[in-house]
């Protein structure tokens, strides 16, 4: 009988599983944020710099103007008051930029707001390119050379100072010829109010003195700082000729040398500080703006992060910003006499201290503001869309890659 019987199962059986099905490999991770090429740095924070320039070219004027002694000689001959004390002061500056602006405009025409943007672009392309190549490549080397690999607010610190250094080193005397064509009108207009040997204060009927006629304005609104950039000023009868980029820096050259192209690199490597602070704070800005309610990176968080950029250059101007006022006047057009008022940024900082008070470090604060902050926001939302182009480019690539792996498997 027992014969009969079929044989027990086995206690282990054993499951054939298909060889055509292979087993899924784990599935690459979206939050890791793969690294771009480092020439991605120089070109995402070129293009970033010139949407930002041409974007606040017109606050970039207001805020020059202000800053300078020469608009506040004229604005006193003038009967205008340019400080008030307090809040409701801070807040009345941001109306006063409305109405410089519409002045510029009504008498110096539509180019006036944009006077200076050759050099401007000629030197904000440069600056960017280089501050956010050697401050996005830096941070990297500085990781894994003292920190593991690991970044934190120490290695951004140190890849911030040494961006900031090369920057100014590298682009000082574009800035010079910017300032200096913003100026020269004012240079102008203050020299006709005041001629020599005539005292600086005159009857009430002399400060209202007629404006002249604005020149007609070029069909395109950027024809002349563009064409500045390559063109020679042209032999003109009658009144002398708008200053150009090149006739500038011939000037300059001539007149100064070498070392005049230098005036207010003092002023600017103090100025590192502030990018030092904007780099710090944005990076934790930008990592509280990109985490999820699990601490991890989301995405769908740009305006935030473009928020973040904006509120890390608004804390690192209001910190910093007397070191703008001293390196305008530093950098201010040689008078006729041809020894400068400023010469060194001690010896400006306390000259305007003493002439004009302490309030006058920041005589110009909320047109820099109005532009600063926008720019801020349109040149890192630039930056950071080009690096996250390039990332989902990389990201994707790396995909098909993996696919094509699991294929030949």
């Amino acid at each position: 009988m027992t014969g009969l019987l079929p044989p027990p199962h086995p206690t282990n059986p054993v499951i054939e599983v298909p060889r055509d099905e292979p087993v899924p490999a784990p599935r690459t991770s979206r939050t890791k944020r793969t690294k771009p090429p480092p020439a991605v740095h120089l070109v995402a924070g070129g293009i970033g710099g010139m949407c930002g320039a041409i974007v606040t070219a017109p606050l970039d004027v207001v805020k020059t103007r202000l800053q300078s002694n020469l608009f506040q000689k004229q604005a006193a001959a003038e009967g205008t008051v340019l400080h008030r004390h307090g809040v409701r002061g801070l807040l009345w500056n941001f109306v006063d930029t409305g109405k410089i602006i519409r002045d510029v405009y009504v008498h110096e025409g539509s180019r006036a707001l944009f006077k200076g943007l050759g050099p401007t672009l000629a030197g904000a392309v440069p600056a960017r390119s280089i501050n956010f190549f050697v401050y996005g490549n830096g941070k990297h080397l500085y990781a894994e050379w003292f920190n593991g690999g690991k970044e934190n607010s120490a290695i951004h610190l140190m890849a911030a100072a040494t961006a900031g250094v090369a920057t100014a080193a590298a682009t000082n005397p574009l800035w010079v010829v910017k300032t200096d064509m913003q100026l020269r009108h004012q240079e102008r207009q203050a020299a006709a109010t005041n001629p020599p040997g005539t005292p600086a204060s005159t009857s009430s009927s002399s400060r209202k003195r007629p404006l002249p006629t604005p020149p007609k304005a070029h069909k395109h609104l950027f024809a002349h700082s563009f064409r500045s950039l390559t063109s020679p000023p042209l032999p003109l009868q009658g009144p002398p000729p708008r200053p150009t980029s090149w006739s500038t820096t011939v000037d300059i050259f001539r007149n100064q040398g070498v070392r005049g192209f230098y005036r207010g690199l003092s002023a600017s490597l103090l100025g590192v500080t502030e990018g030092t602070i904007q780099w710090t704070l944005y990076e934790q800005f930008k990592r509280w703006a990109r985490a999820g309610p699990d601490g991890n990176p989301v995405e769908g968080s740009e305006w935030k992060v473009s928020l973040a950029a904006g509120a890390a250059k608004f804390v690192a101007t209001i910190i910093t910003y007397p070191h703008e006022v001293v390196r305008t006047r530093l950098r201010q057009p040689l008078p006729p006499s041809g020894v400068p008022k400023y010469r060194s940024l001690v010896q400006t900082f306390k000259l305007v201290v003493h002439e004009e008070g302490w309030r006058v470090l920041y005589s110009g604060l909320s047109a820099h503001l109005l532009r600063v902050i926008p720019n801020a926001i349109t040149m890192f939302a630039v930056y950071e869309g080009v690096l996250t182009y390039v990332e989902k480019r990389q990201q994707r690539s790396l995909d098909l890659e993996t696919l094509r792996e699991r294929c030949r498997d």
